[in-house]
């Protein structure tokens, strides 16, 4: 099922960043180069993560293709958050200034590029929103196909991060989100404690960077996610996150307590 897109102003400029690791395969090259056809105020940043395919070469032709788009050249494979954390640090002030929201996404195009349109169509109707995170809640009419046991891991998962954040948050690690350009490069300065968990570690810096009222979270349902082989992620690594994630809320514990 595709998602239904909506008419959005084109004036809601926006970077996302799509972090690529041995993608020369997989990377679904015509699908991004038809979607900035008709979004061109949809800009991207590919950064090859030190990639031993051709992924590098496969960059180059893209972004030959594609009007709006750069990428970035990674020497050693550093894992998803250090590559979008490059992404990131090597925009020249200039260059964030110019974009209303910078965010990122997966590759492989498990959320489908067409869900970008609709994150800055909700932006459009509530401006108070700075950061809109994609989630894949499972309901009629909708077509998000997870496979059971990632489901239940992720629901359970997802709960002790509300816990421990003490915020309601459905699906943290829903690989697509948008942030406010203002805000950007104070959350992705520093280096990320966890290489898998770096999605909740946002959250919590946000907590503590941005806590004021006016900066407003948004859980966006996604109308189509797709789980696709080959992902980098394992099951198996949902088993070392508990300890992950403890080291984050240790972490971020201690600032939050010296900076009330």
């Amino acid at each position: 099922m595709k998602p239904n897109t909506l008419e959005i102003p084109t004036d809601i400029k926006s970077l996302i960043i799509v972090p690529c690791y041995n993608e020369a395969i997989r990377l679904d090259v015509a699908t991004y180069i038809h979607f900035q056809r008709e979004n061109v105020h949809i800009h991207f940043l590919f950064v090859d993560d030190g990639s031993q395919d051709a992924t590098s070469k496969v960059l180059e032709g893209l972004c030959n293709e594609m009007e709006y788009a750069t990428f970035l050249v990674l020497r050693d494979n550093v894992g998803k958050a250090e590559a979008i954390r490059s992404g990131v640090l090597s925009l020249a002030e200039e260059q964030v200034q110019q974009y209303a929201f910078i965010g990122y996404l997966d590759a492989d195009l498990s959320t489908p590029l067409e869900e970008i349109v609709n994150f800055l169509a909700a932006i459009e109707k509530n401006k108070q929103i700075k950061f809109i995170i994609g989630t894949r809640l499972a309901r009629l009419g909708v077509d998000i196909n997870r496979k059971r046991i990632r489901h239940y891991i992720g629901r359970l998962f997802a709960t002790i991060v509300s816990l421990l954040l003490q915020e309601p948050v459905y699906d943290s690690q829903c690989g697509a989100k948008l942030i406010a350009s203002p805000y950007v490069v104070d959350l992705f300065k520093e280096k990320f404690i966890s290489k898998w968990l770096f999605d909740v570690e946002l959250l919590f810096r946000w907590k503590i960077y941005f806590s004021d009222s006016d900066n407003i979270i948004y859980e966006h349902p996604l109308l189509s996610w797709k789980e696709v082989e080959g992902s980098k992620l394992k099951t198996v690594d949902f088993f070392y996150a508990p300890i992950e994630l403890f080291n984050i809320w240790l972490e971020y514990r201690k600032r939050e307590k010296k900076a009330s």
